[in-house]
């Protein structure tokens, strides 16, 4: 009569470990076994690789916006400028005093009056469009990835004395400290013939690399009185740069930014600016994390063939075991620690290989640009100039959870076949 044993006892772990050992009659079950080892660690691997990615991507791409742009921008709708004149002006005329009211806002930490166009900026025969932002150099030097002393070059306090131009116009100007760009504007000084273009050159003072590759290759700073007399906007601002505590939940300052402005503001934040790019970023990610998880299951179903050609190979072990009296429900745990050995042990290659790929991105990547021959990561395309990866130990668990839930799962079917194989069918022929 079969006598009940503890769950997982030991020895329902020495059984299954020895049956995972390789041997020279039953070389099939051990190719399978390292098949499905392989395939769960390459399974795992690139799950976290890919979330880890992901999640640096996103990261960095935030990062970038926020260290450079405003968390929201406060405009004002065009109105009058002389009522029943029939000319409309969009132009903050009080400015100064707006920006204190939104500075004294519990939560917003700047608030910097803008002027803003666009020109042409040329150095000997050499020309490209660039978008100029006219700011003081006190509110210039609040604007972190502007602003880093390690990303750029030059010297910020002679700010007020010429330009500040990103890197990549600069490199396709031939730009460097020192030289004098002329910067054109169509919206030049008016005369009886009508406007004129305006022409003026200005020493660059400043480089910098934001780390988006479209603000490194259009903009320039300019100090705001000279932006304000440069394209007529004499007294006034054309928006006001707010930034706070918590730039992912901005749109909860929305109404109170709306009674500081005062009548006809409007707001323009950066999650409207890039909001739908964010949420195709959540749903690739949900996407690529479906494709990856199937890849794990078809991986973890390796397991199942195995135990199948295991379980067949063992027939006559199981009936001896079970009129020694070992009950259905150990050879059925044994067989399932078999295949949760192979689980665990592939699940935890997965996170080491995952880990360390994740750890030395720009190691790989740089194997990979000499592969190629350099060019495998395009800035103007993706925005930012490397790839990143950023270990989330939330992603690191979902791996390990996915790879473990299916490997358990799957190794029920045979385990449970093994369970209920008769002994007496299993010695009949042996």
């Amino acid at each position: 009569m079969a006598t009940s044993t503890a769950p997982f006892s030991r020895f329902e772990f020495m059984i299954a470990w020895r049956y995972l050992r390789a041997r020279r009659a039953e070389g099939g079950v051990s190719v399978m076994t390292w098949i499905s080892l392989i395939g769960i660690t390459l399974g795992v691997a690139a799950l976290i690789i890919t979330l880890a990615v992901r999640a640096g991507f996103r990261a960095e791409f935030v990062d970038t916006i926020l260290g450079s742009n405003a968390h929201v921008t406060v405009y004002s709708a065009p109105m009058e400028v002389v009522p029943g004149s029939g000319v409309f002006s969009s132009l903050m005329r009080d400015y100064d005093a707006r920006a204190e009211r939104i500075r004294a806002i519990p939560g917003v930490t700047r608030a910097a009056p803008l002027i803003r166009g666009q020109v042409m900026a040329t150095l000997g025969d050499r020309s490209n469009v660039a978008e100029v932002y006219g700011i003081t150099r006190e509110n210039l030097e609040t604007i972190p990835r502007v602003a880093n002393p390690k990303t750029s070059r030059g010297d910020l306090a002679r700010f007020g004395e010429g330009i500040a131009m990103g890197s990549e116009l600069a490199r396709e100007l031939g730009v460097d400290l020192g030289d004098r760009v002329k910067l054109i504007s169509p919206n030049g000084a008016k005369t009886p013939f009508g406007t004129s273009p305006r022409v003026n050159a200005y020493e660059v003072t400043y480089i910098f690399t934001a780390g988006r590759w479209d603000i490194d290759k259009t903009r320039i700073y300019m100090p705001f009185a000279e932006a304000q007399s440069f394209f007529n906007r004499e007294g006034g601002a054309d928006e006001i740069e707010v930034d706070v505590t918590d730039p992912e939940h901005v749109d909860d300052w929305d109404e109170q930014l709306q009674v500081a402005g005062g009548s006809g503001t409007m707001l323009w934040s950066w999650r409207d600016a890039s909001g739908s790019f964010l949420r195709a970023l959540d749903i690739e990610d949900n996407v690529m994390f479906v494709i990856l998880a199937v890849l794990v299951l078809i991986a973890t179903m390796n397991i199942t063939s195995g135990l199948i050609m295991l379980v067949k190979n063992k027939g006559r072990d199981i009936g001896i075991l079970r009129t020694m009296g070992l009950t259905e429900g150990s050879v059925m745990r044994v067989f399932f620690l078999c295949g949760a050995f192979t689980g665990v042990i592939g699940t935890a290659a997965g996170v080491a290989v995952g880990v360390i790929f994740a750890l030395y991105i720009d190691q790989v990547m740089s194997f990979v640009n000499w592969l190629n021959g350099g060019g495998a990561w395009d800035p103007s395309i993706r925005g930012i100039y490397a790839l990143p990866a950023k270990l989330m130990p939330w992603d690191v668990a979902k791996a390990v959870a996915l790879a473990l839930g299916l490997s358990f799962v799957v190794t029920i079917f045979p385990a449970r076949r093994a369970a209920r194989l008769n002994p007496v069918e299993a010695l009949r022929y042996e």
